[in-house]
């Protein structure tokens, strides 16, 4: 060794060094798109909450043209199965799957030996307050007192027909214990400020599997606020099950973009072709399009995700129970059913219930396809 070797050597550890502070630190990985700044956005549509002149444009115009004008009839209603939703709740493995309309955007739906609710309201208002807001056009088709125990809780997004916290909060309280409720990013800080724990949230594509059955957010069309403050600051989405003899798809409160292909195109692979058993889609409270078409579709746009679905069967829901918007709380299934015949579908492919009336549906793979 050279008597300079221990000086070579301090230079080349020091040059390392300054190489190594050099090199930049990795890069932080982007947001996704949606995300902006602590608020949210559509993939396909950059949504503007409506404003105060807008608002008052829509009510002028309906005052003016005395919309929306009384139902014909009230919405049909039956008595609920209890009898056989009970013995089903407790089936397990041999749990048929089913679909009960309850009302609005709320269905239980039994499937892979679990009792799941979507959208819970059972308040008499779709408010934040007791005495004034959109009341209630037929009761619940189920009390809260006659449903089995449930599962999971899933939350589309934080508006008050479909985030009603006393229906939330009662759930929390059930005997044997709360539910999993799942919801979308920015819900959990909401549901735990009103006692409730057991919460979830989620961002889009992303997933929670309970008792084998995966469940799995998924972008929509749509926007958040319960006030003024907070427009865009939570998430909203709809919701994919995976259980392994049936898939549902529900869709809570959306306008019609190429979300619905793109959750086809995501879901394929592990659906073997056969899409999913049952989608549950809004087909109420669309009027006028001027004002709701970003937002909320009409049956004809709801047809049009029933096919990019490539559902096997659909019902329809978020009609009938709240009067929300200008067409007659009876009008949706009469412009469904001139959607279907327009696009040829077979009149089961793509039905609508009375309140309380339960779906028994084949599981995956047995039974026949509803007509395309």
């Amino acid at each position: 060794m050279t008597p300079c070797s221990p000086l070579r050597a301090l230079l080349g550890l020091l040059m390392l060094c300054l190489a190594t502070l050099a090199r930049p630190a990795p890069a932080e990985p982007a947001p996704p798109a949606h995300h902006r700044d602590g608020r949210f956005q559509n993939q396909y549509l950059e949504f503007a909450p409506p404003g105060l002149l807008r608002l008052m444009r829509w009510r002028w115009d309906a005052a003016r043209a005395g919309v929306p004008r009384p139902p014909q009839a009230p919405t049909p209603r039956v008595a609920a199965d209890l009898a056989f939703l009970r013995a089903n709740a407790g089936a397990g493995a041999a749990m048929v799957p089913t679909a009960t309309w309850i009302g609005h955007a709320t269905v239980l739906v039994q499937m892979g030996g679990l009792n799941v609710l979507t959208d819970p309201i059972f308040s008499e208002r779709a408010s934040p307050l007791s005495w004034t807001g959109p009341l209630r056009a037929q009761p619940p088709g189920l009390a809260l007192a006659e449903l089995p125990r449930i599962d999971a809780v899933l939350v589309s997004h934080d508006h008050y027909d479909h985030c009603d916290l006393p229906s939330l909060k009662a759930l929390a309280a059930q005997p044997g214990g709360p539910p999993l409720f799942l919801v979308p990013l920015g819900l959990k800080a909401l549901l735990e400020d009103a006692g409730i724990t057991h919460v979830v949230e989620l961002d889009w594509w992303q997933g929670r599997s309970l008792q084998g059955v995966d469940i799995v957010m998924t972008p929509v069309q749509h926007w958040s606020a319960r006030g003024l403050a907070d427009r865009l600051r939570s998430l909203w989405g709809g919701w994919a099950l995976f259980a392994a003899d049936f898939h549902l798809f529900f869709a809570g409160d959306t306008g019609y973009s190429p979300d619905f292909a793109d959750i086809h195109a995501r879901f394929a692979p592990r659906q073997g072709g056969f899409g999913f058993d049952l989608a549950l889609l809004p087909v109420g409270a669309y009027e006028p399009r001027w004002f709701m078409k970003d937002q909320h579709v009409n049956p004809e746009e709801a047809v049009r995700i029933h096919l990019d679905l490539a559902a096997r069967r659909t019902l329809g829901i978020h009609w009938g129970t709240f009067e929300l918007t200008d067409e007659p709380l009876d009008e949706p299934p009469r412009a469904l059913a001139a959607a279907r015949r327009a696009r040829g579908l077979a009149d089961e492919s793509f039905v609508v219930t009375p309140i309380g009336q339960t779906l028994r549906l084949p599981r995956r793979g047995t039974g026949p396809v509803a007509g395309q």
